[in-house]
């Protein structure tokens, strides 16, 4: 899906946030996930996604894609940085990374999570820190760590 349909989906769930709060998404690839500037809270969940080599077209399905979320409350406006963290093919040589086709079903429960958080961390709501799991997919083979942007940066998930 594209950045605009999670940006739309955000929007929808932001409803349940401060109604005099504006809350605005952005994709910014230059976030470091584990280091947000200073004002910011950080939000590192796992999903499931599809990838796609610009050299070969191969497909392969993981389980371990990594979604690094930055969170700002300033007066009325809120924001929210997000980065899906990337993966390369094994098959091709000095292959680039790519980014992540997540469906639907996963953008929407990782929203849903986010909300959740912004509600303890920028409201300090006191809530169930727990979240909704995401839909895996029929993963055959195992999780290359030369190959993920998460396990490059320290932060994939290792379960």
């Amino acid at each position: 899906m594209e950045p605009l349909d999670w940006k739309r989906i955000f929007q929808e769930e932001a409803k349940t946030l401060h109604h005099a709060h504006t809350w605005q998404l952005l994709f910014d690839d230059t976030i470091t996930p584990d280091l947000p500037n200073p004002g910011w809270q950080k939000y590192i969940r796992n999903t499931s996604a599809r990838f796609r080599c610009t050299l070969c077209g191969r497909t392969w399905p993981s389980n371990r894609v990594m979604v690094t979320f930055h969170m700002q409350l300033i007066s009325n406006m809120g924001f929210v940085k997000v980065r899906p963290l990337r993966q390369n093919c094994k098959r091709c040589k000095n292959a680039p990374m790519v980014k992540p086709s997540v469906e639907f079903d996963n953008i929407k429960i990782l929203m849903e999570n986010l909300i959740e958080k912004i509600k303890i961390k920028c409201y300090n709501e006191k809530r169930d820190s727990s979240h909704k799991p995401f839909r895996s997919q029929e993963v055959k083979s195992p999780h290359e760590p030369d190959h993920c942007e998460g396990c490059k940066l320290g932060i994939c998930t290792k379960v």
